[in-house]
């Protein structure tokens, strides 16, 4: 027989056509059908098999064994199964037979007991194997009548029985866990005479409910739940669904058959839905975890002196993070522990095709989230490459000084960047709140942005935090306030700033515009008391505030419910800074520290940006002068990058610095020195570009219809790499 190897389809989900299988002679049925796959895809194939074209089903686990690693003892025989396959020595050998020795999956080619399986996973057609479709019309007068099969009756389900055999059997090998060995003991949806019971090959089926799946999908069920919980009625949501049906053409899965009492049915489940499931705030934690495990890829309890952590991704989600995360940024957003908030949560974002911040992981601590980063990120990587083995990102902002920068470089093997929002946003936020003085408000903004840089000068943290605060030691407020929440941490920052490249602006506005929405749909829920429970935060979170982003995405991608599209959306500066014109932004050619961008509603009206093209630029529209970031800043910012009229931002000559420093001190390794040598040499070519276009004359005012070059006493900008 020709090689057999474990099979991964690169699909979401993926069916018994689209892997390898071997026919192993023997048992009840005249033999069984084998495969391998990696066990962290078990559930996409159950899902791949449940939507079968000609039997659409639902498959559920009849028989679940698990033994604690080291355990000789064999499974027990479930009293749903037929039979149960023991595999012997001889079995697994001939399956190491049938294994390239170059697979990643690859089985050990030593002898194993016949029960060295960690987990078994028995998955039954929910058609059977109970055969009710004789006594359908005895049901209601003779409650006592028992099913052919004899294992008496379950609930609710005697429509459903029609005496399928499909089933098959999933074991996880103790010598290689991230296997799973798929044993097919019976591929079609037949009864026990080998004639079809249900599905577009069963006569009998044609134009019942057993033509299609026996329950509404995943999908849909995700799709009403969050309909629900964003405030759609139950009238809105039914009209949406037949609409949709009438669309492409008529009913043709049991989807398409949706009806207000399953849609009333999800509503009661919220609505009974409680976050509180034990008194004691760990072990409702604890239960909650159990009964989403499919929703938690870490968890860690609390005990002695290691703190409580829960990595928590729903599957959409996950599939967020495969569509946008590939290629493009991950972004990290830290609310941390507060008077407000006990617990601290972070977020890993995505940026859709909108430039939206969609959160795909949630992390949430009794302790800093930076703690334990090495645990939870292997398991995410994990989880993730599980998937998609080829996903990659093309760099990770961290928003905290206290990340492991070399932990996040190994684990998503992309660059890390360090992203200045959330000093920017606090520091905008206290300026607004203690100074009055607009002119006063810019130039202590702006000189807040040196001290971070304040290596460029070859001076201190603590030189450049003496000098501003004798500078403006009159305003009171704001340097008591500084001194007591910034302070401590300001030598980090000025040290990751030294050895990370900063991230542009963009991405800055988009997590920004998440942070308010977790302000105001999550925190805002929040007990006022510190004494509020972890299974309340984990509820709202993965209920209320999930389903407003699917909403969200559902609404962007459909084009339905746009009505409704100002009450769910939140359009963020960047997105909307991409679609200002080039003409709409001006250079003053007398004071060349200033920019101006024509509104896109009154063209009357001209909004002012100072210190254009640094993190901490200043504009005088009304978005800004509450503490954001707004699309007139970064429509400046983006303008003068692209058009090459400005050099670099003062965290790239930070690290050019940087690297002509590692020059003067040679190191011992080749490699590292010449990659030193090319940065400098490139970042020296890029700016000696600029000064020769500069001293040539051939950047013009963009007021007499060209562009402009900003003076030299303006912070330079960030050039894309």
């Amino acid at each position: 027989m020709k090689g057999h190897e474990a099979k991964d389809p690169p699909y979401a989900e993926f069916c018994a056509a689209q892997i390898n299988w071997v026919k192993i002679e023997g048992g009840r049925q005249g033999g069984d059908d084998i495969a391998l796959i990696p066990f962290s895809r078990v559930d996409d194939f159950v899902k791949g098999e449940s939507g079968n074209a000609e039997c659409p089903a639902s498959f559920r686990v009849e028989s679940r064994r698990k033994r604690p690693e080291g355990s000789l003892n064999k499974p027990r025989v479930d009293g749903y199964l037929e039979y149960t396959l023991y595999v012997t020595p001889s079995f697994v050998n001939t399956i190491v037979a049938f294994e390239k020795p170059e697979s990643n999956y690859a089985l050990p080619n030593v002898s194993v007991n016949p029960d060295t399986f960690e987990v078994i996973l028995v998955y039954w057609c929910s058609y059977g194997p109970e055969d009710y479709r004789d006594n359908e019309s005895h049901i209601g007068e003779n409650s006592s009548i028992k099913p052919a099969s004899g294992k008496g009756s379950r609930p609710g389900r005697r429509h459903m029985m029609r005496g399928c055999i499909c089933h098959f059997t999933v074991k996880r090998l103790y010598n290689r866990p991230q296997l799973a060995l798929i044993i097919y003991n019976q591929r079609n949806h037949v009864d026990k005479t080998g004639a079809p019971c249900h599905g577009i090959l069963d006569e009998e089926a044609v134009g019942t409910r057993a033509m299609y799946a026996p329950r509404i999908s995943d999908e849909l069920r995700q799709k009403v739940m969050s309909m629900i919980h964003v405030g759609i009625s139950l009238d809105n949501i039914v009209q949406h669904h037949m609409e949709e049906v009438q669309r492409h053409g008529g009913p043709h899965n049991r989807d398409d058959f949706l009806t207000r009492n399953d849609v009333r049915n999800m509503e009661r489940l919220i609505r009974n839905s409680t976050h509180e499931l034990h008194a004691d705030d760990q072990c409702s934690l604890k239960m909650w975890a159990q009964r989403h495990h499919k929703h938690v890829f870490y968890f860690q309890e609390s005990s002695g002196s290691e703190p409580f952590v829960i990595g928590i991704q729903t599957d959409w989600q996950l599939q967020q993070m495969l569509r946008y995360g590939h290629s493009g940024y991950i972004a990290s957003h830290s609310a941390s522990a507060s008077k407000k908030l006990k617990y601290t949560i972070c977020s890993l974002l995505v940026f859709d095709s909108s430039q939206n911040a969609i959160p795909v992981v949630w992390i949430i601590t009794s302790s800093s989230h930076c703690q334990n980063i090495r645990k939870w990120m292997s398991s995410l990587i994990k989880r993730i490459r599980g998937k998609d083995t080829r996903w990659r990102p093309n760099a990770f902002l961290v928003d905290d000084p206290l990340f492991e920068a070399s932990v996040i470089r190994e684990a998503f093997q992309c660059r890390v960047l360090l992203c200045l929002w959330r000093v920017r946003h606090s520091w905008l936020k206290i300026l607004l709140k203690y100074c009055n003085n607009f002119d006063l408000q810019r130039e202590m903004f702006k000189h807040l942005g040196r001290i971070l840089y304040c290596t460029r000068n070859g001076s201190s943290t603590v030189d450049a935090v003496e000098e501003f605060m004798q500078i403006y030691v009159d305003q009171s407020a704001f340097i008591e306030h500084f001194r007591c929440k910034w302070l401590p941490d300001i030598e980090s920052w000025v040290k990751c700033v030294r050895t990370l490249p900063v991230a542009n602006q963009e991405p800055y506005a988009s997590i920004e515009s998440y942070h308010l929405r977790l302000k105001s749909r999550v925190l805002s829920l929040l007990p006022s008391n510190s004494h509020q429970r972890v299974d309340f935060l984990i509820h709202v979170v993965t209920t209320q505030f999930h389903s407003f982003y699917w909403f969200d995405q559902y609404i962007a991608e459909t084009g339905y419910f746009e009505n409704l599209r100002d009450r769910f959306s939140i359009t963020n500066p960047w997105y909307q800074a991409m679609h200002i014109s080039d003409i709409d932004v001006l250079l003053d050619e007398e004071n060349l520290q200033l920019a101006k961008v024509v509104s896109q509603t009154d063209s009357n009206i001209a909004y002012t940006i100072w210190n254009p093209g640094s993190e901490f630029a200043l504009c005088d529209c009304s978005w800004s002068m509450v503490g954001n970031m707004c699309k007139h800043t970064i429509k400046v910012a983006i303008f003068c990058r692209n058009r090459q009229i400005a050099r670099p931002l003062l965290s790239a000559q930070v690290y050019r610095q940087t690297l002509v420093d590692l020059l003067l001190n040679l190191p011992d390794d080749p490699l590292v020195l010449e990659h030193a040598i090319s940065h400098v040499t490139r970042l020296q070519q890029d700016i000696k570009s600029l000064e020769d276009l500069s001293n040539n004359g051939l950047l013009q005012p963009l007021s007499s219809g060209t562009n402009s070059t900003l003076a030299d006493n303006i912070q330079p900008f960030r050039r894309i790499n």
